[in-house]
């Protein structure tokens, strides 16, 4: 038997050559992962929502959630824009507002992969524009793909843990 792991969200179980020198696929499991909508900016709100429930726990989490929570409409510098960091203004008080720099990169983990192996953390680009429906605000995906073959590797390493014990069996990812 082979034991496939295919993608970041896929693993196949193959049995070994047949007859007609063909491998039957006995299962095949996808990870169950949330639609995260990345490299295109969306409305202020529903980035938050999308960063509270897609995202773990991280001290970066943070850092963008208060920036773009709390940033005013019509406030997101593009004049302090570098092409690195940006500067908006957030409000800090019930009235004071403030200059704060936008951070980049950031590391985040997102939801994307089987959650038995944990989730990779990966690079984005934190940008934040006025448009006409208010701030909008997007991650860019800043690692070149990488997270999906270091998640590749953990479920593989994942499963040689957990399938020690069980003979005439081969992992391929």
């Amino acid at each position: 038997m082979i034991v496939h792991v295919a993608s970041e969200t896929e693993v196949s179980l193959l049995t070994q050559f047949n007859g007609d020198m063909k491998r039957l696929e006995v299962i095949s499991v996808k990870a169950r992962v949330p639609a995260i909508t990345l490299n295109k900016f969306i409305e202020q709100e529903a980035f938050i929502i999308q960063m509270q429930s897609m995202f773990l726990d991280t001290p970066d989490k943070a850092i963008v959630m208060q920036v773009s929570g709390n940033v005013e409409d019509k406030t997101v510098a593009a004049y302090g824009d570098d092409g690195v960091s940006q500067k908006a203004t957030i409000k800090t008080g019930l009235a004071n507002v403030e200059d704060v720099i936008v951070p980049n990169p950031v590391r985040l983990q997102p939801f994307r992969t089987f959650h038995e192996v944990g989730q990779q953390e990966i690079d984005f680009v934190f940008r934040m524009k006025n448009s006409s429906n208010g701030v909008a605000c997007a991650l860019f995906e800043a690692d070149g793909g990488a997270w999906k073959f270091r998640a590749v590797h953990e479920i593989a390493e994942y499963l040689k843990d957990k399938l020690a014990d069980v003979e005439n069996i081969a992992i391929l990812s």
